[in-house]
């Protein structure tokens, strides 16, 4: 499909798009303020339903303990016939109520700031545009386009997961639309993360007394805390981080609990497993006699890998991008998303397909306004030239 037609139709609705942007990032929205969220899947449903979309909005049920989480919401388009595509963005922020309040959405040049807008108001945003130019365009090539709204990705998806699974098995790509990297980078590959909280239980003791009669918490926390960070030099590209640990209650009892947390990444399902395996090892075995051990969490997020599917989508952009007439590359990045989700179900995905930004998660988090009409134009051609058989 012809680029410079896309080009016109997101160009056309760029003022829109940033009218939406300012009032969707004017809503607290973190993970547990499920009302602002709701707020954002508001218009994100009303932006379906005028464009002709079926819209399934999914309550947060709570089973037993747990905070309250905003509803989840699937848009569904039908095309004429073509690859099944998978569009995913995520409604939450990692932001407190009243951060708004504080720093509301502003326009600095050609930068917008405010909370969310790069991770990723301004992604989730630019899919429902993206698709907007094309229905203008007359594109309908295509099987559908499924758009999962996710409430609840910067906690790691934990009601969404199985909802974004059940998607992908209809879906032959998927595009998630978390934000460019700040040099224009998409992204190919994430690491896979695996958090664990691990309690230890020993016996307290008075510390002047009779300390023999203890069993020190913190003494086999240490131990494991030690075991672990030398992990880091086993595998390529695997890192462990022992990040909290918490215990005792005053300097002369002998501490009877400590909880340590560890994050541990890598780039391939192969070494995430070995090193999963290597710390619940270290977990289970104690330098302290007479411990108890609780192991909790572990395989949060399974590695994005660059497969050959991946990398076709990541060639396809790269080439669109040159015949809009800017330089783009993939990159490989630590943190993980929704991509790792799809990519580990083995649907060819790339990610980081919204507008240019940074500071994520920071009070200077921002977009570059000049790259909303280049990456509204860039994905909507994506969608346009996929092979009828992906």
């Amino acid at each position: 499909m012809d680029l410079e037609t896309i080009r016109g139709a997101a160009a056309r609705r760029y003022d829109e798009y940033v009218g939406v942007l300012r009032e969707m990032v004017n809503v607290d929205c973190g993970s547990y303020t499920p009302k602002g969220v709701n707020r954002v899947a508001d218009m994100c449903e009303r932006g379906f339903e005028a464009n002709g979309w079926s819209v399934e909005r999914i309550a947060h049920v709570l089973a037993g303990r747990g905070p309250q989480l905003g509803d989840l919401l699937i848009g569904r388009l039908e095309g004429s016939g073509g690859p099944r595509i998978l569009l995913i963005g995520h409604m939450d922020t990692v932001f407190d109520e009243g951060t708004v309040a504080e720093r509301p959405f502003r326009i600095e040049g050609d930068r917008a700031y405010g909370p969310g807008v790069s991770d990723m108001k301004g992604g989730l945003l630019l899919g429902l545009v993206a698709v907007e130019a094309l229905q203008e365009a007359g594109f309908e090539r295509f099987g559908r386009i499924t758009y999962v709204c996710n409430p609840d990705e910067e906690i790691g998806s934990p009601f969404s997961r199985e909802h974004i699974l059940e998607q992908a098995k209809e879906a032959d790509v998927a595009f998630v639309l978390e934000g460019a990297r700040a040099n224009g980078d998409i992204v190919s590959a994430r690491k896979g993360v695996s958090d664990y909280r691990i309690e230890i239980v020993g016996r307290a003791a008075h510390a002047g007394v009779e300390p023999e009669k203890g069993r020190n918490a913190i003494l086999e926390a240490a131990h494991k805390t030690i075991a672990m960070q030398r992990l880091n030099e086993r595998w390529p590209g695997v890192s462990v981080n022992v990040g909290l640990v918490e215990g005792g209650t005053r300097t002369n009892v002998v501490p009877a609990r400590c909880v340590i947390e560890v994050d541990l990444r890598s780039p391939h399902e192969e070494t995430l497993a070995a090193a999963e395996a290597e710390v619940e090892r270290i977990a289970g075995e104690h330098t302290v006699p007479d411990v108890e051990v609780v192991v909790s969490g572990g395989k949060w997020h399974r590695p994005m890998e660059k497969g050959e599917g991946g990398a076709k989508l990541a060639a396809l952009a790269v080439a669109i991008a040159h015949e809009l007439g800017f330089e783009l590359r993939d990159a490989a990045t630590g943190g993980a998303s929704d991509a790792n989700t799809t990519s580990a179900a083995g649907v060819p995905t790339i990610d980081g397909l919204g507008p240019i930004g940074g500071d994520d998660h920071a009070p200077a988090e921002w977009i570059d306004l000049t790259s909303v009409v280049p990456r509204i134009t860039l994905l909507a051609g994506v969608i346009s030239r996929l092979p009828s058989e992906f």
